[in-house]
């Protein structure tokens, strides 16, 4: 009996997405409301994000208006974007926030490229932990008596064919990403 590899390789397809997720969270240049996702107001007691208490418009390719809809948290909302590293100043004129997304300098586009390589590692790291948990599974069925030692070195092999697919994937957007900032 071999290992059935679908529910490691949906895991890996998870952490694609993941990684996929914390990469529109990098500003590149364009207003993008992407980049708030990971900012939190403490709203009336528990971190809340953003977009779940305004409005969050791109008005045109430089510039992101927040509208919150409890003009009480406008305050709050410049005050979290003050305090994250978006690099960004909010202006706050009494019932939007605007952000101006500045044009990106070398040395921003440096950082950024290396935000963008550590999450490309971290995801990286992500997969090997499912290949690794998948390996463990295996080792046990052969332990168990459950799969012969060849039937274990097969799902190890097919284990490790996923885990280079997905390493290489990764590898690919992560050097699309890079080359998008570089490019701005």
């Amino acid at each position: 009996m071999k290992l059935d590899v679908k529910p490691f390789e949906e895991k890996m397809k998870k952490s694609i997405a993941s990684y996929e997720d914390n990469l529109a969270t990098i500003r590149a240049g364009k207003a993008n409301a992407t980049v708030l996702d990971k900012i939190s107001v403490d709203y009336y007691g528990s971190p809340t994000k953003i977009k779940d208490i305004a409005s969050i418009k791109a008005t045109d390719a430089k510039t992101l208006t927040i509208q919150p809809w409890d003009k009480s948290t406008l305050k709050l909302i410049e005050k979290a974007i003050q305090q994250s590293d978006l690099g960004i100043n909010p202006q706050n004129d009494g019932t939007v926030i605007r952000l101006t997304f500045p044009q990106l300098t070398e040395q921003r586009r440096k950082e950024l490229a290396k935000q963008v390589q550590k999450y490309g590692d971290d995801a990286k790291v992500a997969i090997r932990n499912i290949r690794r948990d998948a390996n463990d599974k295996s080792k046990d069925m052969k332990k168990n008596g459950e799969m012969t030692e060849d039937e274990q070195k097969a799902s190890d092999k097919s284990v490790q064919d996923l885990t280079d697919k997905y390493i290489k994937q990764i590898d690919v957007i992560t050097d699309k990403k890079k080359d998008e900032i570089m490019s701005i």
